[in-house]
């Protein structure tokens, strides 16, 4: 079966465990605003965090966060691009390493292989930031080719940042890469 012809370039959104994880909506407005259509894939920690019947109000797509079955049709066009937002510490080094253990890592996983433009957003505190597992999985996803974004780690058990966290900045990210697909 051939894939639908479509117009607008499919964005999938994966989305972790982290505070910040509920304002999800501010990059599905950014992405849409572009003319990007886009669907969420949650981990399975990310999940909780997130209002379901409003972001699948948004983007007109369910949730994903558990595989498929093999008689289940797919829910989303392949994707154009990935934003991985928030990024937590714990999805950082475990895609790094290549640990396909759900459904929005294994995604992740398959991304490089499959040229796909990837932009991340961590969101992590400076204690896990300095440790030395994280800094070596930031590198390794740079050789990757996964564009990561400029978000400061905030203070241990201050669960802060959100202020300072640019939701838009995963678009900021892919569309040069975007553009390149264009031409």
């Amino acid at each position: 079966m051939t894939e639908p012809q479509r117009s607008k370039p499919f964005l999938y959104v994966v989305v972790c465990g982290a505070g910040v994880a509920g304002d999800v909506g501010k990059l599905l407005t950014a992405a849409q605003e572009r003319s990007w259509e886009v669907g969420v894939v949650a981990t399975p920690q990310g999940l909780p965090f997130l209002d379901t019947h409003a972001v699948e109000a948004q983007t007109g797509f369910p949730i994903r966060s558990a595989w498929r079955s093999p008689s289940d049709a797919r829910s989303f066009p392949p994707a154009d691009a990935i934003a991985v937002a928030p990024a937590t510490f714990n999805t950082v080094n475990k895609w790094a390493a290549g640990f396909a253990d759900n459904l929005a890592l294994g995604i992740l996983c398959e991304a490089a292989g499959m040229g796909i433009p990837t932009a991340a957003l961590p969101y992590v505190n400076t204690a896990l930031a300095a440790h030395p597992a994280y800094r070596r999985s930031l590198a390794e996803l740079r050789e990757m080719g996964v564009s990561l974004g400029s978000y400061e780690p905030h203070r241990p058990k201050a669960g802060g940042g959100a202020d300072r966290f640019h939701w838009e900045e995963a678009i900021q990210l892919l569309e040069p890469h975007m553009r390149n697909q264009d031409a």
